[in-house]
């Protein structure tokens, strides 16, 4: 057994956290008790936190240190915080998720494709979380997490990509860009690139990315327009057209239908009432919402969504229960 490998396995025993007496240890190395002392050394210039008690029962016990050393996990260890970081990735909140990413980027780049495949296969299995306003009922919009560490790599390097695109339309295109920043924000992944066939600044949707390669060349980072990818995002979001624009006033506080509704769409104050707007492009959203807020409402649009409402309610009071 080398020094190194020695190193690797006198941390992957420390790393259990259990007490380990300085004989045992050297047993388990095939060292002495001289070169154990030593090796222990490494490890803290290394930042590893080793107490050391002397004596007959001497032993050693790794603690938490000030700082965070280099870690070492077996495969189902690294395929486990795999599996974590990305089901966390891929299903936070607005403009969170950023750090799970980076570190997702670190563990992926480290692991051989049989490991890679085991990660994708526990995750597939996993069931998927609610995607939002537009993805209600259905399981999350599905990200390859070779996908995701990529760009986020390419973010970070400057690395120009090319990689497949199908538009809302439906239409598929070839994009070549300069990517900037990926931004999750409605529980869903975007990235923010320049379009160097297009010329102008686009965000992307990563659940409708595919084939993903690193074209070859850096670029100097550009001024994002207004200063902030997640305000980039938003905005194109907020711009970009919907089938239906739910419209409803509350008779309720502006507190309780924020709360009910989880900040989803505009809230204006009318008097003693409450209008509530939200642009989506399906409806089953909304009347869920609506059934969420402990008031009385009326629906002022789109004709639609006042039918929905009535067949909910007609369903419910419709209800029985056994016996």
């Amino acid at each position: 057994m080398t020094t190194s490998e020695r190193m690797l396995r006198l941390l992957s025993l420390l790393q259990t956290h259990r007490y380990w007496p300085g004989s045992e240890l050297a047993d388990r190395l095939e060292v002495s008790e001289r070169t154990l002392r030593r090796d222990v050394d490494r490890l803290r210039g290394l930042g590893y936190d080793v107490d050391a008690a002397r004596g007959v029962a001497g032993g050693y016990q790794l603690r938490a240190g000030k700082t965070l050393p280099p870690l070492l996990l077996d495969n189902d260890e690294a395929v486990a915080i795999a599996v974590g970081l990305r089901s966390h990735a891929t299903s936070v909140l607005d403009g969170g998720g950023e750090v799970a990413v980076r570190a997702l980027t670190k563990v992926v780049a480290m692991m051989p494709p049989a490991l890679r495949g085991r990660m994708e296969a526990l995750d597939a299995a996993m069931p998927g979380a609610l995607t939002g306003p537009n993805g209600h009922g259905r399981r999350r919009a599905t990200i390859d997490a070779t996908i995701l560490t990529t760009l986020a790599a390419c973010c970070r390097d400057h690395d120009i990509v090319r990689f497949g695109y199908v538009a809302h339309s439906g239409e598929r295109t070839d994009r070549r860009v300069e990517p900037h920043q990926l931004v999750s924000y409605a529980q869903r992944w975007y990235l923010v690139a320049f379009d160097l066939v297009r010329q102008d600044w686009r965000s992307f949707r990563l659940d409708r990315v595919d084939d993903v390669r690193v074209f070859g060349g850096r670029f100097s980072p550009r001024e994002i327009p207004g200063g902030s990818a997640l305000e980039y995002v938003k905005r194109g979001r907020r711009d970009r057209p919907r089938a239906y624009v739910a419209d409803v006033r509350f008779e309720t506080s502006l507190d309780v239908v924020r709360e009910a509704t989880g900040g989803w769409g505009e809230l204006t104050q009318e008097g003693t009432a409450v209008r509530w707007r939200l642009g989506v492009d399906t409806l089953e959203w909304p009347v869920m919402l609506l059934a969420a807020v402990d008031a009385d409402f009326t629906v002022l649009g789109p004709p639609e969504l006042a039918e929905r409402v009535r067949a909910a309610g007609d369903r419910l009071t419709r209800c029985t229960t056994p016996g």
